[in-house]
């Protein structure tokens, strides 16, 4: 299942957004791809759960991050260099390193900012590689 959209703001408006305003977007963007993507699986709603858990939190956006970073544009990476830096007023979650959740963080902002310009191959796409890995490890039996 792919997901279709229209921009909703032109590329230098949300070049121009607070890149905490893209992850805010893009958390939920990247929870809607997640699950999406597990209809077109014949699963349990319990497995689904527990695959869309595993998979949208700071460790696992950290590692999504490394998988896509060598192929990102500039304009990308430029978007992911600023979610990183951006700073919350709250602290990372005692899970994760403040460096896997800076890193989620960016991957989020890049999520947003693609959605934002409409771009929804590229996000499929990138959202694909980036979790390559990590369906196989999370459907290991407990």
């Amino acid at each position: 299942m792919t997901l279709k959209m229209e921009p909703c703001a032109p590329f230098e408006a949300a070049r121009q957004m607070n890149p905490l305003a893209l992850a805010y977007i893009g958390d939920a963007v990247h929870a809607l791809l997640s699950r999406t993507s597990r209809l077109e699986k014949a699963l349990r709603l319990s497995d689904m759960h527990r695959l869309c858990t595993a998979e949208v939190n700071a460790q696992a956006q950290c590692r999504a991050l490394q998988r896509i970073q060598d192929r990102l544009t500039p304009e990308e990476a430029d978007i992911v260099r600023r979610g990183r830096n951006a700073h919350p007023h709250h602290s990372a979650p005692h899970s994760a390193s403040s460096q896997e959740y800076s890193a989620a963080t960016a991957l989020e902002a890049l999520y947003g900012y693609l959605f934002i310009t409409g771009q929804a191959g590229r996000l499929q796409d990138l959202f694909e590689i980036g979790r390559e890995e990590e369906e196989s490890a999370c459907l290991k039996p407990d």
